[in-house]
């Protein structure tokens, strides 16, 4: 069976390094919410706002050692109200675990897309903890 997880962050800046270290850190977080191994990762789909085009994200999953998923990255269209520098992430994941225990992570300006998802104070400081 597959579910589904969502993630999504925002960075700092329109860098490499901040995008890499953005979506490192969204991917950490999703890993130890969800106690995920990359052997049961089908696929992860990206998407970037389109003010971010100085890296693709999926290049921190490579770097994570995801060599063997499924990744792809995409600009999102330009809308409306939409967060600056925002980066999503959907995760196919292989597992027999039920939808409802999927833990999905929304850090930084990102939790303002799903605030029901946010657990508490301690850890929105926690997903707060590199924004600029």
């Amino acid at each position: 069976m597959v579910r589904g997880i969502r993630g999504a962050t925002t960075a700092a800046a329109n860098t490499r390094e901040a995008i890499l270290q953005a979506t490192r850190e969204l991917l950490e977080q999703l890993i130890a919410a969800n106690d995920l191994h990359p052997a049961d990762i089908a696929s992860a789909y990206f998407t970037l706002t389109p003010d971010l085009d100085a890296c693709f994200p999926a290049a921190a999953a490579r770097l994570r050692g995801w060599n063997e998923v499924a990744l792809l990255d995409a600009q999102a269209p330009r809308v409306g109200g939409d967060l600056a520098r925002c980066i999503r992430v959907l995760i196919h994941w292989n597992t027999d675990r039920p939808q409802n225990e999927m833990k999905h992570v929304y850090l930084r300006d990102a939790r303002a897309l799903r605030p029901d998802r946010v657990k508490d104070k301690k850890e929105e400081a926690h997903g707060n903890r590199h924004a600029a």
